[in-house]
């Protein structure tokens, strides 16, 4: 099989593809031939050497694919081969086959090309773990979410909308937040020009009821501040770094606000699987009515793995980068 091969701390154009032994068969799993995958900042951050894969799982970079199932074992009943199907990898995706555990799958809805199936699983996961998981979010309810047009901010974003929740989003320009209007949000705040807190305080003075946040650092205390009492801040990043300083314990405690850490790779197998059952039962015949569709950037081709990796460390992108074997 192939595959993109790394050295850990190396820059993005050092990613090469390689060539290995392919994978055999084990029991309660899927072999899945790789005809796409997604590219996530924790790819970026495991090949920076910052985020290693969960104990047992490959070395190699990649958290979801789509492809065709090549070989299912005795055992596994809920899928044949010949199946087009995406999901979850907690590794290993970035290559042209992978050992999957069946219940980590879906089937691809009818009429979506392979590059955009994806492109819809970790950023739509996460989105609907911390929605509709973690903060228990209700129509009518209001969402603050950060990151507006990254991947998973615009599934939050359609999600909201989907279900009668309103959305506000921050964005750093006005070609971002022309696509958060696009996908439903309904209050768009460049975040280079304007105090989300301010802004929000006056637009919704009730305050939010929960706060989906990529972010960290100074904008901890920035959340608390437009937060209903008992609402939540959901953390799934940290791209103003490690650290967030002076927490106003005030506010905290005033707002009984809820400040909630999550990641979903290194998550349980069966939590992955309720998980991933909850949201196909949910959501995905959305996808074939075309009331949630997958906000592509730009599909690559393997050649141009690298680009995706720069890309994504510049924070230039609106949507997902996906990559074609």
């Amino acid at each position: 099989m192939h595959y993109v091969d790394f050295e850990k701390g190396c820059k993005p154009e050092a990613l090469t593809v390689n060539e290995r032994q392919g994978y055999s068969l084990s029991e309660g799993k899927v072999k899945v031939d790789v005809k796409a995958f997604g590219v996530n900042r924790a790819d970026t951050l495991q090949r920076q050497g910052k985020y290693p894969p969960p104990p047992g799982e490959s070395e190699i970079l990649g958290l979801e694919v789509a492809g065709v199932v090549s070989e299912v074992a005795s055992d596994v009943s809920t899928f044949k081969e010949g199946d087009k199907v995406f999901g979850l990898v907690a590794g290993g995706g970035y290559a042209t086959e992978v050992l999957v555990n069946p219940a980590h799958l879906m089937s691809i809805p009818e009429g979506m090309p392979f590059f955009e199936a994806a492109g819809l699983t970790e950023v739509f996961l996460t989105a609907f773990q911390c929605l509709r998981t973690i903060a228990h979010i209700k129509p009518a309810q209001r969402a603050l979410i950060h990151g507006g047009a990254s991947g998973v901010g615009l599934a939050a974003t359609q999600l909201c909308r989907y279900w009668g929740v309103h959305s506000a989003v921050t964005a750093s320009s006005k070609e971002k937040l022309s696509l958060c209007e696009q996908n439903g949000a309904e209050h768009l705040i460049n975040y280079k020009q304007q105090a989300f807190d301010d802004v929000l305080n006056n637009e919704w003075p009730e305050g939010v009821d929960m706060v989906l946040d990529m972010v960290g650092g100074d904008y901890l205390n920035r959340n608390l501040k437009v937060l209903k009492q008992d609402g939540k801040v959901v953390n799934l990043a940290m791209l103003a770094g490690r650290y967030a300083d002076n927490l106003d314990m005030a506010l905290l405690l005033g707002k009984r606000a809820s400040i909630i850490g999550t990641t979903l790779r290194n998550r349980s197998d069966d939590y992955k699987a309720e998980l991933i059952r909850n949201f196909a039962a949910v959501c995905l015949p959305a996808f074939e009515s075309g009331e949630l569709k997958v906000n592509i950037d730009t599909h690559y081709h393997i050649d141009e793995v690298s680009k995706t990796h720069a890309r994504l460390e510049n924070n230039d992108t609106q949507g997902k980068l996906v990559v074609s074997w």
